[in-house]
């Protein structure tokens, strides 16, 4: 049996909507010898099959054994054509490439005078749109044209190509090196989150500017400056400047606004964007803004004019949710927040499909946090060891060791501790294999580790005395990220105080100005 998880083929069929299978049958039916084909067989199979199992397939008769791996490979590639041919999946980019695939043909049937008139028009519109590396192709075949067709001064035309070609060259040769560069250091983020020391710092920050390309900013246009900003957005991350964080993510926006109708042909960029803002926001505690960008950002997104499609789908929903619980945490108001996590749940089974196992780890984690705040700790216990049992999973390791370490508290918290010794053991093993055993979770775990030999009438003294220890690590370049995933400040503050860690947290959010 086939795993309908993986499968591409019945992830395919399922991600397809009414209107798309529709069009399917339509496209597929334009011949009639096409009507009883196994591949529509397949298809019609698959449509209403909640697994892919190739024995029912074979037993049905839709197809023999030693056949069915070709006629899946047929399938997929029909219902890409069928999908690409739908005016829902075509774009500015489909509708160049589609042009320079027209003069492609008209030059090999040596109509080149009608070539050269469709390959200019698709520069124009290649140009208009930023869409560089379409355009270089473009002025690549003109040039194998001209030396075949000559309608004007051969002098002329060809050092203006030349320079056309030189000219476009360079800036995708400049997008490539930001691209690649912003590429690497989100890989980094997400493998190892943020620097732990002044070595890493300094290693992150040679690597950057190491990389980072010369440019002359009258060089740069849209595409440019979006992957510019992204590499200093994914930089500052790292180094965990939250400052730099805002200030790029607001000129990443920025940008979009200054050319509007790059909204309508990069609206992933242009979500990221506001996601990223956003994020930035919860990381600088601006919680007046960070809830007015949200509900703006909400209210665009569901706005007709919109763009919608699938990837858009679930992107909004990522970014909506995580959101939402960051406000709650900020505000302290994790009862108020718990109807989120129905919906966060019901979301994650909705694109089981289309999410990674990074975003739902870090949907559980956060849940984790939500349950926590609440004082539900065995409902925190649960959502934590979805993480912690999670044996694929390679990114972000920072979050698989504060987990671990949000467990034990929860496990102290809930009385759960018989197996706590041990527990204790295993993440200490856990942390310095990961290389990542910090001054906060070296005093968090020792404080744990030494319950055991504290009276009753001794532990409130304990808890002051580990709030003092870790209060000098709140501002620490490095050791501040634990405060990011939980603030064990409040918790401490809410044991020693006998008061519940939400209501300590509301009353900070109320002393502060933003």
């Amino acid at each position: 049996m086939t795993n309908e998880q993986k499968d591409p083929l019945f992830v395919l069929v399922k991600s397809l909507s009414k209107s798309e299978k529709r069009q399917f049958k339509v496209y597929v039916g334009r011949l009639g010898v096409n009507t009883d084909s196994k591949f529509l067989a397949l298809f019609n199979h698959l449509d209403k099959s909640d697994t892919m199992d190739e024995d029912v397939i074979v037993a049905k008769g839709i197809v023999k054994k030693q056949q069915f791996s070709n006629l899946k490979a047929h399938l997929y590639k029909q219902i890409l054509i069928s999908l690409r041919l739908s005016p829902l999946h075509q774009n500015i980019r489909s509708q160049i490439r589609e042009q320079l695939d027209f003069a492609s043909i008209l030059y090999h049937k040596g109509l080149y005078k009608q070539s050269l008139k469709i390959l200019d028009k698709a520069k124009i519109l290649a140009k208009e749109n930023e869409e560089h590396n379409i355009a270089y192709e473009v002025v690549e075949l003109e040039k194998i044209i001209e030396t075949q067709y000559i309608t004007r001064s051969i002098n002329n035309r060809a050092d203006e190509l030349t320079v056309e070609a030189k000219v476009l060259s360079i800036k995708n040769v400049l997008t490539s090196k930001l691209s690649n560069l912003s590429l690497q250091l989100y890989g980094l983020m997400l493998k190892s989150g943020y620097v732990r020391n002044d070595k890493e710092h300094n290693e992150v920050t040679n690597y950057f500017y190491s990389k980072l390309p010369k440019y002359e900013w009258n060089m740069l246009g849209f595409r440019e400056k979006l992957w510019l900003y992204k590499a200093h957005l994914w930089y500052s991350f790292i180094v965990q400047d939250f400052l730099s964080c805002y200030k790029y993510s607001k000129k990443w926006l920025d940008l979009f606004y200054e050319h509007p109708k790059m909204v309508i042909q990069n609206p992933v960029f242009f979500l990221r964007g506001n996601h990223y803002l956003l994020e930035s926001l919860y990381l600088i505690k601006d919680r007046t803004q960070l809830k007015s960008t949200l509900q703006e950002f909400e209210k665009m997104i569901t706005n007709s004019s919109f763009p919608n499609d699938d990837n858009i789908e679930v992107l909004s929903f990522q970014f909506i949710y995580n959101n939402k619980l960051n406000v709650h945490f900020l505000e302290g108001s994790f009862a108020e927040g718990e109807y989120l996590v129905e919906e966060i749940l019901k979301g994650m089974s909705e694109f089981k499909n289309r999410l990674d196992d990074h975003h739902i780890m870090v949907f559980y984690y956060k849940i984790g946090c939500l349950y926590f705040g609440m004082a539900n700790h065995k409902k925190c216990i649960e959502y934590l060891s979805k993480i912690i049992n999670n044996k694929s999973l390679k990114m972000r390791e920072d979050l698989m060791c504060f987990s671990r370490v949000l467990s034990l508290v929860a496990h102290y918290e809930s009385g759960m501790d018989y197996h706590l010794e041990s527990q204790l053991k295993e993440t200490y093993r856990f942390l310095i294999k990961m290389d990542d055993l910090h001054e906060v979770q070296k005093e968090m775990i020792k404080f744990l580790k030494n319950l055991g030999d504290i009276f009753p009438h001794q532990i409130k003294d304990e808890f002051k005395k580990l709030h003092k220890r870790l209060k000098q690590y709140e501002n620490h370049p490095y050791e501040k990220r634990a405060f990011l995933y939980l603030d064990i400040l409040s918790w401490l503050e809410s044991n020693i105080e006998g008061r519940p860690v939400a209501d300590i947290i509301k009353e900070k959010a109320k002393t502060q100005v933003r």
